[in-house]
């Protein structure tokens, strides 16, 4: 893996943000691709040895992605992305949850509004992602979760995924 790409991950408590910033020694429409089609999402969406499993998904405003993460032993963890907004190749936005198998919001986990922004910078993609949290207490019980571990864990496998093309 090219260890020399931007990774940062800093946490906004009075703003109850995530900010992770990731560069990827790729194209721009590879990376856009790796985060809205689902046949490649779930190649790294979950932190290993974890899979992610598209249900279905539909990548248009109003439409949902519905997946499960599936841990080694057969736990599965189900979740929702709900599009907000999508401006190709450059932006898109979407509600997080946890939820049911049929897509039903997990009432004992908050929601998190994602912003995903795309730009080019010397021949390399920055992805930067603001993670939104309606309190500090729920910022702080996805944290608690071991978020911040399993997403690097996740984006660690994409960019690994770019450099075996």
């Amino acid at each position: 893996m090219n260890s020399n790409l931007t990774f940062e991950f800093t946490v906004d408590k009075a703003n109850s943000t995530v900010n992770v910033k990731r560069v990827f020694a790729a194209e721009h429409s590879l990376v856009w691709d790796a985060f809205t089609k689902p046949e490649i999402l779930d190649l790294w969406w979950a932190p290993k040895p974890w899979i992610s499993k598209t249900k279905s998904m539909e990548f248009k405003v109003g439409g949902r992605r519905l997946y499960a993460m599936c841990g080694p032993e057969g736990e599965e963890h189900w979740a929702i992305a709900d599009y907000t907004s999508i401006t190709p190749q450059t932006n898109f936005t979407f509600l997080d949850a946890f939820s049911d198998n049929q897509g039903n919001l997990n009432p004992d986990f908050p929601r998190s509004d994602w912003s995903l922004d795309f730009t080019d910078e010397n021949g390399s993609t920055v992805v930067n992602m603001t993670i939104k949290h309606k309190t500090l207490a729920d910022l702080e019980q996805i944290l608690e979760l071991g978020f911040k571990e399993g997403f690097t864990i996740a984006l660690d496998g994409l960019a690994e995924m770019f450099d075996k093309r």
